[in-house]
């Protein structure tokens, strides 16, 4: 019995920015007994269902952007007379669905690490049960990833995973619904472990793939002060030093490694936090800024965020501190008007974020987002392919709308026009090349502008591209702009390299 893990990808570009860490971490955890489990992430090339023979077991890890893709390759693969698994976010959320129309045997529902070998064991006797809960496992039962099975070149950054859990509660994510509210911080030994694994390999970029890297804020800190029970105060306190302790190891590794991470923007207000990661050489955090107003945050239930003026002097109190940051953007909140796209534009240059991100808003399974959209289309009998619109990640690509959500004043292809325009403004050569200078050298700033490029071609015409063929040459281009990429993101490996 063998054992093949597969990614879901529409496209294939041959690059990959960052390892799919699921992929790595359940190959920790299959038994030896199995063997090596065999890696295929459809990012980088198709999977190639013929591979599989009668009795070998599939884990296929879904997503809502991809659970289409990965039903195709489940049915395939069940086909073949192997035993389909499915995991992931999208096969938590919707078991069901899994099994109907991705042919699966079991689902696994929640955290995968400790599970995945009864899954193994049972299917090796021909009886997966049909549902198995992983639950949410503690910060010390988070696997680390086996990553002794990375392809050579396949991957431009690593990922390493620091904390999982989130206690905000956007209403557009599932975070905090999924994995739950109370940080699950793992120690900072295990992190320098995977951390040096990778640089020894020739990872020098790294991503440290949390839900939130700053689990702790000032505000958090305050409101548990007031508190009559010291227990909340005293735990937040623990969890805050933790950070910096693990702050203070990363700044110990070698000069040539940087870190990128996603954060909110509460931690600008934090000078000592701020500092912390500059001296750990975290050079760039994706920010969820959402929206430029404050009738928009509301919309999103993040007032903790600012908005106009304000909003520039917090972002660039990042930059201040050396951390570039990739702002992300949701457009066609109820409260967005026409001119919302150009302004958010343009304040994204002005507070000089290096990168931005600018989606539509999509309500994604497991928020409450989704749950008030969901009810409100309970009536609408529009059907697409033969899928009510709720169900959009089940419609076929090309029939598949690029917005999903009415808004009150605005088309659908407005809203999509007015989007794609705000990624064309942001990432023209002439911004992207000024954007370039925060780079210390030529060398700097090249990669800087190709990743740049990169990230363009990758998710915005890869995503809200009206038709195939713009798709299509998206990809062929995100393929050789990032075999340059592998160039200069690459680094000799360190195979002596010790745990500071």
């Amino acid at each position: 019995m063998r054992v093949f893990l597969v990614n879901p990808s529409q496209f294939s570009f041959g690059t990959g920015v960052m390892t799919p860490r699921w992929l790595y971490v359940l190959a920790a955890a299959t038994p030896s007994d199995y063997g090596d489990p065999i890696l295929s992430d459809e990012i980088l090339a198709p999977f190639a269902p013929e591979t599989v023979s009668r009795g070998d077991v599939v884990g296929i890890g879904i997503h809502t952007g991809n659970a289409l893709r990965g039903y195709e390759v489940g049915r395939a693969v069940r086909a073949r007379g192997a035993w389909t698994i499915f995991g992931g976010i999208h096969a938590t959320l919707f078991p069901e669905e899994a099994r109907t129309l991705g042919a699966a045997h079991a689902v696994v529902r929640g955290d995968g690490d400790a599970i995945w070998p009864s899954v193994l064991r049972d299917c090796a006797v021909g009886e997966p049960q049909v549902v198995y809960d992983g639950g949410r496992l503690p910060a010390s039962a988070l696997l680390p990833g086996r990553w002794e099975l990375l392809p050579r070149r396949g991957y431009l950054w690593a990922t390493v995973q620091t904390v999982r859990g989130c206690p905000k509660h956007c209403s557009f994510c599932s975070v905090w619904r999924t994995d739950g509210q109370q940080p699950r911080q793992r120690a900072a030994d295990a992190v320098l472990a995977e951390i040096v694994a990778l640089r020894r390999r020739g990872f020098r970029f790294i991503v440290l793939a949390d839900d939130n890297f700053y689990p702790v804020s000032l505000a958090d800190l305050r409101h548990a002060a007031r508190r009559t029970d010291p227990c909340q105060l005293e735990r937040l306190t623990a969890l805050r030093a933790a950070r910096f302790t693990l702050l203070e190891r990363l700044a110990q590794l070698p000069a040539d490694m940087i870190f990128f991470t996603q954060i909110t923007m509460e931690a600008a207000e934090d000078t000592p936090f701020l500092e912390a990661m500059r001296r750990a050489r975290i050079k760039g955090a994706l920010v969820g800024v959402e929206s430029v107003t404050a009738a928009g945050l509301k919309d999103v239930y993040k007032e903790f965020n600012l908005a106009g003026e304000a909003l520039v002097e917090r972002l660039q109190a990042f930059r201040r501190h050396g951390i570039h940051v990739l702002g992300s953007f949701i457009f066609g909140l109820p409260s967005d008007r026409p001119e919302t796209f150009a302004a958010t534009a343009a304040l994204a240059q002005r507070a000089e974020i290096a990168f931005a991100q600018f989606v539509p808003l999509t309500p994604l399974p497991g928020t409450l987002d989704f749950a008030r959209w969901e009810q409100s289309m309970a009536a609408d009998p529009t059907r697409i392919a033969g899928q009510p619109l709720t169900r959009y990640w089940l419609i076929p690509a090309q029939a598949r709308p690029r917005v999903n959500c009415r808004h009150p004043i605005m088309t659908p292809e407005e809203l999509r026009r007015q989007t794609q325009a705000a990624w064309d403004c942001f990432y023209g050569w002439r911004a992207t090349w000024r954007r370039a200078r925060l780079a210390p050298n030529w060398k700097s700033r090249l990669a800087f502008v190709l990743i740049s490029k990169l990230y363009r071609q990758m998710y915005a015409n890869t995503g809200i591209a009206t038709d195939s063929a713009r798709a299509g040459r998206a990809a062929l281009w995100s393929r050789w702009i990032g075999r340059a990429c592998r160039h200069i993101f690459t680094a000799a490996p360190m195979p002596e390299l010790r745990i500071p």
